[in-house]
């Protein structure tokens, strides 16, 4: 990380892109503009692309070895010192790479996602998940060219606790550290559950999607809160839970989640999943896309893996388009139409159709529903105040000795009334 950007300059970046497979020549200069703005969030200065077409993945430097040396030749031609892959590197590419490059770093996306994260963890819970999947991404790779690099360079994915501060640690001691960490994050997740017991009968709507998709300028449009938002990928790392009325019958617990793009380290989601479990316990999910994007379809996919993976993708759903303000998205918003004839079109930042939404969100909870008759004594008058607190009386008659209501409410509230019945 560049700690005093007015003093030190910033690393200079090139990005490598491989042809390959299923992936044509639109769909990886895609992909590296994605990477590119993964690149400027860590603080790089991307200066150029390459892609090369392969018809087989060349097992010593991913790309063939030819082209590997004509890349590091031209990174030195052009002061980079920094080399980034789209495509995970395995661990003999990256010795290989460190041998040849000498003090050019070599790493991959996955690396670079993994040095966001640790720069934007705040948490002690992000600050372990990190960690973890830092040292489980490191571990396998660990060379003696590798900690000389992070000794000697610092800098993008190298960053500081997975990296300078234990440069001359062996496997062991990094295995060791890796079997604490998952021990703190079991407790983390202990604590977690115990909060999350006194909310389980409470309807929880998970906000998940892209990462920049504006899940955050959503939350803050839906509460009113003021929920730290920036115009960067992974900006917010930590779940967030507020407790939304959405009018005097419909009272939800809406959860904001880290996003997500595309090849997202598999240690990275392992690591959070304990984060991830507002997601896998909701009873509604809000897929948030952005409009304004053409690669819409894409990352709604990303966002499907990653509920499969978390067995996840079964529960119920809206699909909500958001930045419809934007220029791009008017563009398309035809197209985006016919494609999600059920999503929910909204501008979180202006406010636009937030109502909308809210109304989709009250009438999923109304199939949750129950419509119950009640009776109460006159004698019972605090008992009939409470019955009629976070429901809708659909019905009230006075009778010579008691009192009809009929209500609907969630499961959960007519069960809390009748308990009170009971007593």
């Amino acid at each position: 990380m560049i700690e005093n950007p007015e003093i030190k300059q910033k690393e200079k970046a090139l990005l490598i892109g491989v042809i390959h497979g299923e992936l044509d020549e639109q769909t990886v200069h895609e992909h590296l503009e994605e990477l590119h703005f993964l690149a400027d969030t860590a603080g790089a200065e991307v200066v150029g692309n390459v892609t090369q077409k392969l018809s087989r993945i060349n097992p010593s430097f991913f790309i063939g070895t030819g082209k590997a040396e004509q890349i590091i030749k031209q990174a030195k031609e052009l002061d980079v010192s920094l080399i980034i892959f789209d495509d995970e590197l395995s661990p003999g590419q990256v010795k290989n790479y460190s041998n040849l490059a000498k003090n050019i770093k070599v790493i991959d996306r996955s690396a670079l996602i993994l040095d966001i994260f640790k720069q934007h963890a705040q948490t002690k819970e992000a600050k372990t998940q990190v960690e973890l999947a830092q040292l489980e991404y490191m571990l396998p790779r660990l060379t003696r060219a590798w900690t000389h690099l992070e000794r000697q360079m610092g800098g993008i994915g190298t960053r500081a606790g997975a990296g300078e501060t234990q440069i001359e640690v062996d496997r062991r001691l990094i295995r060791t550290r890796i079997s604490k960490l998952k021990r703190e994050l079991e407790k983390i997740e202990k604590e977690r559950e115990t909060q999350s017991k006194r909310r389980e009968n409470q309807f929880r709507v998970a906000l998940m999607g892209y990462t920049n998709a504006g899940k955050s300028t959503l939350m803050n449009a839906i509460t009113g809160a003021d929920v730290f938002v920036q115009d960067q990928l992974f900006a917010t790392l930590d779940t967030t839970i507020r407790s939304v009325e959405l009018d005097s019958a419909h009272t939800i617990l809406l959860s904001d989640t880290v996003g997500f793009v595309r090849k997202l380290p598999h240690h990275l989601v392992a690591s959070f999943r304990s984060t991830l479990k507002e997601v896998i316990k909701a009873d509604l999910i809000l897929l948030v896309l952005d409009a304004s994007s053409n690669q819409v379809e894409d990352h709604l996919n990303t966002i499907i893996d990653v509920l499969k993976d978390l067995e996840a993708e079964r529960h119920p759903m809206l699909i909500v388009l958001n930045k419809i303000d934007l220029e791009r998205a008017e563009k398309q918003l035809g197209f985006l139409k016919r494609k999600y004839p059920d999503g929910i079109y909204v501008s979180a930042l202006n406010n636009l159709r937030i109502d909308k939404l809210l109304k989709n969100i009250a009438k999923i909870m109304d199939e949750n529903f129950q419509i119950v008759d009640f009776q109460f004594s006159y004698r019972e008058s605090k008992e009939l105040a409470l019955a009629q607190e976070g429901v809708d009386v659909l019905e009230r008659s006075y009778n010579d000795d008691h009192v009809h209501l009929k209500v609907k409410g969630s499961r959960w509230r007519i069960s809390q009334i009748q308990s009170t019945l009971d007593k």
